[in-house]
């Protein structure tokens, strides 16, 4: 299932201009339709994790499977633009609410693994990220665009029932039951929502504007052609499957904060090398170890958390956190697009932000020695504001 709902956000990307040139729109409409997807990924977090505090964690990951499978039907028919970006919309809904609801969800099915658990479920959501420009080309190449939708309909409902009957004969945890109060859980683990927000949410703004423009920046600096940009890309993304599978392990058996500092680190070290790279093989390579490095922190981040929040906060704090990180995360692109358009270099703006991580990074640290940082662990009394 988390394949699918992160194909449903990533399938739009590899298929703009099929879908422009049916529609006869412009860059710009057919911009906004994947970013429609995203927007709809970003808005329910926070409102799903009331929801949570009202309905079981699986039943909510059951309504995301029923959206998925509605919306991409939806999609597959939509005969205007209108049609089409409220489709990107609503398959962007089902993503977002299945993460606030599977991860806590997760979390509780393993609670002693809950990084290898992350890791795996990571792994498989970043797959579709690798496989989503092969699975279009494929259908593409035998069918149209509306074949892309249908398939992916077709396996949501096939997926969704057969979630439905493992659960049911499924014997599921009742940790969030007492997970009631979403302004108390708000209220209670403000500190450790504030250090993923802090952490992540820096991270994730940088982040979002390299791999958005990453091929235009290798093209403009690196003197490197669109095609082996994109590749590049997709070298980016597929490095991150190894970073969710073996950083969840290693989440398990380490230290939370030392673990996300150290990534952190290694990011802005990979970030600065990319601005001095030169050459296809030295771009590659550093483009590789970036790609690996900052996947490497989101399932840091998710164990750090969700092992450490108590039962009764879990899903409403991650809720808060998640929808706020989202947010700060999505203004990456179009900061880093209009300081671009402002006609500063990508090397110049990388660095100046590299520069704010370092300095990010410091003030974490020098929390985290005099003890202000959260620890994280299973012992609530670590998380709880009081």
């Amino acid at each position: 299932m988390v394949f699918l709902v992160n194909l449903a956000r990533i399938v739009f990307a590899p298929l703009l201009d099929p879908l422009s040139a049916a529609f006869a729109i412009d860059e710009g409409t057919i911009g906004l339709v994947a970013t429609l997807a995203w927007l709809g990924s970003a808005l329910p977090r926070i409102p799903v994790g009331y929801l949570l505090t009202r309905l079981a964690r699986h039943r909510v990951v059951l309504g995301t499977g029923a959206v998925l499978t509605g919306a991409a039907t939806f999609t597959a028919f939509a005969d205007s633009v209108v049609m089409l970006g409220a489709g990107a919309f609503l398959m962007g809904t089902a993503s977002g609410a299945y993460f606030i609801a599977a991860n806590p969800l997760v979390t509780e099915l393993y609670p002693e693994r809950v990084g290898r658990a992350i890791g795996i479920h990571g792994a498989a959501s970043q797959l579709a990220s690798v496989v989503a420009p092969l699975f279009v080309g494929a259908v593409l190449f035998t069918s149209s665009w509306r074949s892309v939708f249908v398939i992916v309909a077709l396996v949501a409902a096939v997926t969704t029932a057969l979630f439905y009957r493992t659960a049911r004969r499924t014997e599921l945890p009742d940790a969030g039951s007492e997970d009631r109060d979403f302004v108390a859980a708000a209220r209670r683990q403000w500190p450790i929502i504030l250090s993923g927000v802090a952490i992540l949410g820096a991270t994730g703004f940088v982040w979002n504007g390299l791999f958005n423009f990453y091929v235009n920046y290798v093209t403009a600096t690196k003197g490197l052609d669109p095609a082996t940009g994109r590749n590049l890309l997709t070298v980016i993304f597929a490095a991150g499957m190894p970073a969710f599978w073996l950083t969840g392990r290693l989440a398990d058996r380490v230290p939370h904060v030392p673990l996300l500092l150290a990534i952190l680190l290694g990011f802005v070290i990979s970030l600065f090398a990319l601005t001095a790279a030169q050459g296809l093989l030295v771009v590659a390579v550093v483009s590789a170890i970036l790609g690996y490095v900052v996947h490497s922190i989101f399932p840091a981040i998710d164990t750090y958390l969700l092992d450490s929040l108590p039962d009764e906060n879990r899903a409403s704090a991650y809720a808060l956190y998640s929808g706020v990180v989202m947010i700060v995360q999505a203004l990456g692109s179009v900061v880093l697009g209009e300081l671009v358009a402002a006609d500063y270099a990508y090397d110049a703006v990388f660095r100046t932000f590299g520069v704010g991580l370092v300095v990010i990074l410091g003030v974490l640290v020098m929390l985290w020695l005099a003890d202000l940082l959260p620890e994280g662990g299973r012992d609530p009394s670590v998380v709880r504001g009081d």
